[in-house]
């Protein structure tokens, strides 16, 4: 596992969406930060009421100068499935991650333990990157649950643009 630190340029990631695009982070081009969030899949219910929340917050990012995208292992098929039956037509969905490329953000990689699972995806994570593609902050789980609260999120990227809050834990 790649011990990404605050301050060190993230790996490169490209991803096809949903929406016919290649997204890819050095294109991000946010005001403020790009957040990406690696979820679980469909299978994943914790996921499902994870991504239709930030689905009604993501306007309240894109004001704070945060482009958003969630990133699966996810087939392109499963992907479009998730679009189609959660309600989450407000948000980026990359899909087709794969485990190494995963591996590379330091994701920690689970096997199925349930017939609903595939046989191998990654645990959810959150990450803050600046525009010049370094990191600013991280959040890996290596469980569904305990993520990052969105209002608290929002809270505290507005206190980090205000205050020019720098990053921690690059020592």
């Amino acid at each position: 596992m790649k011990n990404l630190k605050p301050g060190q340029e993230v790996p490169r990631l490209i991803v096809n969406t949903t929406k016919g695009l290649k997204w890819e982070l050095k294109n991000s081009d946010p005001e403020n930060f790009t957040m990406i969030i690696f979820y679980r899949g469909i299978h994943c219910p914790v996921c499902k009421k994870y991504l239709e929340e930030l689905n009604t917050k993501v306007e309240d990012f894109k004001t704070r100068g945060v482009n958003v995208i969630f990133i699966s292992s996810n087939s392109q098929a499963l992907a479009e499935k998730t679009v189609d039956e959660w309600n989450i037509e407000n948000l980026h969905i990359g899909y087709g991650i794969s485990i190494e490329e995963g591996r590379k953000w330091g994701l920690f990689v689970s096997e199925a333990i349930k017939e609903s699972e595939p046989e191998v995806f990654l645990e959810p994570a959150l990450f803050l990157v600046r525009p010049d593609n370094t990191l600013y902050s991280a959040s890996i789980q290596s469980m569904p649950f305990a993520r990052p609260n969105f209002d608290e999120l929002l809270k505290a990227i507005s206190f980090i643009i205000k205050d020019d809050y720098p990053a921690r834990g690059e020592a």
